[in-house]
């Protein structure tokens, strides 16, 4: 069983964070290890309040599961200070250059800027710091159209505009530590129909066909698409084939989702297991 990373905020209503994460994983048959960035005061109805985690703690954790249990993969998700964004590129610069670390690991980033609600969770200093130190040190960023269009510098998008925005957002970052491009994989969901779009590090460009699932589990939606994603990855997917994977392991767990909560509720992260339990 190999190991996959979560480094991301905790949402006690379990449809995002390092919680969703780990089912996540988990419904793809691999073992997951979690960094904390931040308690939330959250339910189905929106986020009320946010308490970062200590940057120390971070990085002590980080070094932790480092040594003991290093990821094949990584999933980043909130940051919630800039303080946390030093510590996790400070961790990020270590694993690139550590002897013992494989270097085959893949890092996946989610640019959680704002809540499902609404809510900023990162500040501008910690915007910028995000785009100077963090995104030459990962392989891929999952950003919706709003975040896409915040770090692109091309905001407000429209459908057509996405294509020359993550062409935009690549070539700003330049090549990372590893020589390589940055991967975009830009969600729909804002939208209609809700394609993604793919652009790979070697340049290659795709849209992936989405249909709108009418109902009101769609809490984490994007985080749960970028951690299925890197699970495919990790698993030996290509990049389009993990993407269309990814697309089509969100889509099931919003169909099968129960109405949980009174606002937008969780999906079942786990639903492809229970098909396999009842038979399906």
């Amino acid at each position: 069983m190999q190991t996959v990373l979560t480094i991301a905020g905790f949402d006690p209503s379990s449809g995002a964070g390092v919680t969703a994460d780990l089912m996540v994983f988990a419904a793809h048959g691999l073992f997951g290890t979690a960094c904390i960035t931040g308690l939330t005061v959250q339910s189905t109805l929106g986020v009320q309040a946010i308490h970062p985690t200590d940057a120390t703690v971070v990085g002590a954790t980080l070094e932790c599961l480092r040594h003991d249990l290093p990821p094949k993969g990584i999933k980043i998700g909130m940051l919630s200070s800039t303080e946390n964004i030093l510590s996790i590129s400070s961790y990020m610069d270590k694993l690139r250059i550590s002897v013992e670390y494989p270097r085959e690991v893949l890092v996946v980033l989610d640019p959680v800027l704002w809540s499902s609600s609404g809510r900023e969770l990162v500040d501008p200093a910690g915007i910028a710091l995000l785009r100077e130190q963090l995104l030459p040190l990962v392989d891929w960023i999952t950003p919706n159209l709003d975040e896409l269009g915040l770090l692109s510098g091309a905001n407000p998008l429209t459908r057509d505009d996405i294509p020359n925005a993550c062409r935009t957002l690549q070539a700003s970052v330049g090549k990372g530590v590893r020589g390589g491009r940055l991967g975009i994989l830009a969600t729909g969901g804002h939208i209609d129909p809700p394609d993604d779009f793919l652009l790979t590090p070697d340049g290659k460009e795709v849209w992936l066909p989405g249909e709108r699932v009418h109902t009101r589990a769609t809490h984490g939606t994007g985080c749960a698409l970028s951690s299925a994603f890197l699970s495919r990855l990790v698993l030996g997917d290509s990049p389009l084939e993990a993407a269309k994977a990814a697309k089509d392991y969100v889509t099931g767990a919003m169909r099968s989702a129960s109405c949980l909560g009174a606002g937008r509720g969780p999906m079942r992260h786990l639903w492809q297991l229970a098909n396999v339990k009842d038979g399906e």
